[in-house]
């Protein structure tokens, strides 16, 4: 005897339909949960790598500066026996004898640091710095001594014992003489924000830029160190009463010519640095209304669309006051 079939009623099938929308939509709410805590996730991670490649580069720099090699005490003319002239066209910061090589006029100012209030700066050697950020300039000897065979063209170098120095350029015929002596790769490094059109969309990027004497027609080539970084801030630690204890930390404008020069250089203890770096790209989803103090300034973010994160830290000038090694 057969049997009456039944199939679902139209009740039945919009429930079974309802919830199945149900569970469709919770789990793509899921998806997009996920999706977009992996997006915030992978776009905080770029933002603390770049700014912690960025803070250790300062950092390396800044540890080693007014570093000669063998050499007593500062750079200074009266104990070079050798040295090029600066080019014409040398990166030049402000105050006298501020160019990649100590002159005859002023003291060396191995460390010097300024607000970028033009987007020409440094004698016009950079003509497109980012406005409201800072420019450093490093003067010193790369750690590393090299032998005579190691020696590069396009580079410049310092040979040094304890109380003389040649400065040279890599491609010279003859290396000096100089008793009991090392040499070193002798750098002028100089640091400072550019904005740059990346992408297909032409997103403006802000680039943490690096420039290295080399031995040129152009003395200083600049490359791109970082992307995303925003702003840099540096605040420098000086004892003005010589006891040794840093007093004040003073940005820039603030600093006294005398803080600067070789000679005076014990004033200069520490260097507070500020890096404020800034997601590559817009996120159509987030809005940024925070404001980041960095010392004596601030950047407010007036709610645009760009994720940051504010780095800091302080370095010690291990070698103000050394006056042996």
């Amino acid at each position: 005897m057969m049997k009456n079939q039944r199939g679902f009623t139209l009740l039945e099938i919009f429930i079974a339909l309802a919830i199945g929308l149900v569970i469709i939509g919770g789990t793509l709410s899921v998806f997009v949960g996920l999706k977009t805590t992996t997006t915030e996730t992978s776009s905080m991670g770029e933002l603390q790598e770049n700014g912690r490649f960025a803070v250790a580069i300062l950092t390396e720099d800044l540890l080693r500066q007014n570093f000669w090699g063998d050499l007593n005490g500062t750079l200074s003319r009266d104990v070079l026996q050798l040295v090029p002239a600066n080019a014409a066209n040398d990166c030049e910061g402000e105050g006298l004898n501020n160019g990649s090589f100590p002159e005859g006029v002023g003291d060396f100012r191995a460390l010097w640091g300024g607000p970028i209030i033009n987007s020409t700066i440094l004698n016009g050697c950079v003509t497109d710095a980012a406005l409201n950020s800072d420019v450093l300039e490093i003067k010193r000897a790369i750690a590393s001594p090299v032998a005579i065979g190691e020696l590069e063209d396009n580079r410049y170098y310092i040979q040094s014992n304890v109380s003389s120095a040649n400065i040279f350029a890599g491609n010279i015929n003859t290396v000096p003489t100089l008793v009991e002596s090392r040499i070193w790769e002798y750098q002028h490094h100089i640091y400072f924000i550019r904005e740059s059109s990346i992408g297909t969309d032409g997103e403006v990027v802000p680039v943490l830029m690096q420039g290295r004497l080399q031995n040129n027609a152009n003395p200083v080539s600049f490359n791109m160190l970082v992307e995303g970084i925003e702003r840099i801030h540096f605040m420098f630690g000086v004892d003005t009463d010589d006891d040794g204890v840093v007093n004040a930390y003073m940005p820039s404008n603030e600093m006294q010519d005398t803080y600067w020069e070789s000679s005076d250089n014990e004033r200069i203890l520490a260097v507070k640095m500020y890096v404020l770096v800034r997601s590559i790209r817009r996120d159509n989803n987030y809005s940024n209304d925070n404001v980041y103090q960095m010392g004596d300034m601030s950047f407010d973010a007036n709610g645009d669309r760009y994720r940051r994160v504010l780095f800091s830290t302080t370095v010690a000038l291990y070698n103000a006051r050394i006056e042996s090694w």
